[in-house]
């Protein structure tokens, strides 16, 4: 009989570290869905080119001195200055003949081709419509052009992504502290004669909850640990199948901020739902 109790218990705790293992992995692969949504949809805008034309006739000097103002604004990446000598030697070669020779002038007008950094743009687009605001009060400026569909739809997307990422952590959560609850339940039920006799004994609430929460942190630790690892192991497997640089040491410091936090979260929840499990075990059956 004892035998038999032993071989339940050791069951009761493998499923629990196996259950909040798998809970953690599916969570971490989420927060790195999300964390790379979010870099591709960055990259994305950044790649956008806001293109700034100019009157036919400025001067590079008066060109230039633009490109200088707009490069010292806080959100630019990069600015561009392309001549009407460069914009028709880069349209010809799009185009496959000389087109300036057949028209006898050059129609293009030159311009300024400006890169957003993504990561300080806001997310109504507000600060697009003041740097285009902003651009038709220059003299030598005749507009501002730029695929605005493109910018709202990437934005949309991304948001939309983010909720329904947001809600699937939420739902895993909400399963795994279920999860881990029933599993504790059965430690504890494995465990019943033991507790029942310390209770005669006098042993208060919190000391028969305090090995278990103990024991319970242990759980969620290690259980986070092996999740990672999972996920080290899956990143690598995806990457090498489907070359999505997912490796890269750029991702280096999110990566560990992802494993530390599928760490803590493991022991949070372990701990929530051990407390509960065991409070409601013992004052119901005891």
């Amino acid at each position: 009989m004892k035998k038999h109790n032993k071989i339940n218990l050791w069951g009761a705790h493998t499923s629990t570290v196996l259950s909040i293992t798998l809970v953690l992995f599916m969570l971490g692969l989420l927060l790195m869905t999300e964390y790379h949504s979010y870099i591709r949809t960055h990259a994305a805008e950044e790649n956008i080119t806001y293109k700034v034309d100019l009157v036919p006739d400025v001067p590079d000097s008066l060109a230039v001195a633009l490109q200088k103002e707009i490069a010292a604004m806080p959100y630019v990446k990069r600015v561009d200055y392309i001549s009407k000598e460069e914009a028709a030697t880069l349209f010809a070669e799009d185009l496959g003949e000389d087109f300036v020779g057949f028209l006898g002038y050059n129609p293009l007008f030159p311009s300024l081709m400006v890169n957003f950094r993504a990561d300080l743009l806001d997310t109504t687009s507000t600060t697009i419509d003041k740097f285009s605001r902003s651009m038709q009060d220059k003299g030598i400026v005749t507009g501002v052009a730029y695929q605005e569909s493109i910018v709202s739809e990437l934005k949309e997307d991304f948001y939309k992504i983010t909720w329904i990422l947001i809600i699937f952590i939420a739902l895993q959560i909400i399963i795994s502290i279920l999860m881990i609850y029933s599993t504790i339940r059965i430690a504890l039920y494995a465990q019943r004669s033991t507790i029942k006799t310390m209770r005669l004994v006098g042993a208060t609430m919190s000391f028969l909850t305090r090995p278990y929460m103990m024991r319970s942190l242990l759980y969620g630790a290690l259980g986070g640990v092996l999740a990672d690892l999972l996920l080290v192991g899956t990143a690598y497997l995806i990457d090498n199948k489907f070359g999505l640089s997912l490796m890269g040491g750029e991702h280096i410091l999110w990566y560990g901020i992802i494993a530390g936090s599928i760490i803590l979260l493991g022991v949070i929840i372990a701990l929530i739902s051990t407390r509960m499990a065991v409070r409601k075990y013992i004052k119901t059956e005891f």
